[in-house]
Parts: structure tokens; sequence; C-alpha cells
């Protein structure tokens, strides 16, 4: 390629919004929304199928899950959102905020747990076990929710660096793969035994389950999260200035 038709293609330029929006405190509040009722939702025991496990995971016939594959997909395309729309620092930010909610929401449940319940209270030995499983399943998923969601928006980035703004599939397709599988498989190593899981083929099932689950969803909506997406960079003042 000659000088004369390099300097004839159009300047790739990298936009972001500035993280001092409305739309962005909103998407902000809802973001730590979904990770404080996913964690509550990861200690769901149901069981549609054969086996006897007895806390944790959701089982329907072979297909072992959590509780909070339900709604934490949803943390994962509003990530996406904001790495896209306003940078790795805004999506910082935000991962660390929602860690400190769901940390502090879990210490008001410890804290709660040990007042004194009422004379007529006759649930406080489920109650409380549910919260020390608990410590250990959000242990889990704090490790592997930051793991998941640093190196997912800083995917996102690092391809949007490369091809700018076109190419928005590829980049909200290929973070996600990293993120989910990072997150998918510490959750299950560290939580393992808090949700029932005691074998490989259990452990295994888990993963590829939770993991094929949590992609297909962000796939399947990810029409929806490109609208969202486009939407929030027009209506951004800033995004193109």
């Amino acid at each position: 390629m000659t000088s004369q038709e390099t300097a004839a293609q159009p300047e790739r330029e990298i936009h972001y919004a500035s993280r001092g929006s409305s739309y962005y405190d909103v998407i902000l509040a809802v973001f730590c929304v979904v990770l404080v009722v996913s964690n509550i939702a990861a200690t769901k025991a149901t069981e549609f199928g054969s086996g006897d496990l007895s806390l944790g995971p959701v089982q329907i016939w072979p297909i072992i899950s959590d509780g909070g594959a339900v709604l934490f997909p949803l943390a994962y395309i509003l990530g996406d959102v904001m790495s896209e729309v306003y940078g790795f620092k805004a999506a910082r930010r935000a991962i660390l905020v929602g860690f400190g909610t769901a940390i502090m929401t879990f210490a008001t449940f410890l804290i709660v747990m040990k007042l004194p319940g009422a004379s007529f209270y006759e649930n406080q030995e489920a109650f409380e076990s549910v919260v020390w499983s608990g410590l250990q399943i959000v242990a889990a998923s704090m490790i592997a929710y930051l793991t998941g969601q640093f190196l997912n928006s800083w995917v996102l980035v690092r391809m949007k660096a490369r091809s700018a703004e076109p190419g928005l599939f590829r980049r909200l397709a290929g973070s996600t793969g990293v993120g989910e599988a990072a997150d998918t498989l510490i959750f299950c190593a560290i939580a393992a035994s808090a949700i029932g899981i005691s074998t490989g083929g259990q452990f295994v099932n888990y993963f590829v389950v939770g993991f094929v689950f949590k992609c297909a969803v962000e796939l399947i909506v990810m029409p929806v999260t490109m609208l969202v997406i486009r939407l929030l960079k027009d209506r951004e003042p800033s995004y193109w200035a």
C-alpha cells in the first residue's frame, strides 16, 4: 500500500463518553442490584432430577447450575455496555462499586444472623444455614466476578483500540467468551463443596453448562445490547466530541 493510499484512508478514532452522565448512573445502579441479587440467588437449592444435592445448585435432569445464573449474565451485558461506551476506567469503577455493595450486603446478613431472634421466630437454623453456606459462595462469586469482569472489560477495550468503532459484535462476543470462562471456572472451583459438587463429572458439567448457558444468553440478547450501545452513543453529548 502506497503512502498516498494510506493518507486517503479515513483515520480511525476511538471514542468514549464521560462517565459524569445520568445514563451511566442508572447503568451503575442496575449493575449493582444485579450483582447483589445474583449472589443471594446463588444459594438457592432446587432439584428436578435424580441425585441428592442438598444445597446450592439448580439441577434440571443432567444440567447443574446455581440460582445466580438466572440473572448474572445481565452483569456482563451491562459491563459490555459500560466498557464500550464509557471506557475501561468507568467499567473498573462500576466493578469495584459492585464489589463493595455485595460485601456490604453479606456483612448485613451476618449481623442480622447474630441478632437475637423473636421468641416466635422458628427459622433461625435455616437462616444460618443459608448465610454460612453463602460465605463460601460469596467468596467464590467475588473472586470470580472481579477476575471475569476485569478480563471482559480489558479484552473489549483492547479490541476496540485495534478496530475503533467497527467490529462491535466481535468485541462483545470475544470479551464475553473470555470473561465468562474465567468467571465460571473460578466460581465452580472455589464454591464446589458449598453447592454440592463432589465429583469430576459434576464439576465438568457445571462448568461447561454454566459457560455455555451464560454465553448463549448474551449472544441471544446481543442485538438488544448493540442497540442500547448505539442509542447511548447517539445520546451522550460527549461521546463523539
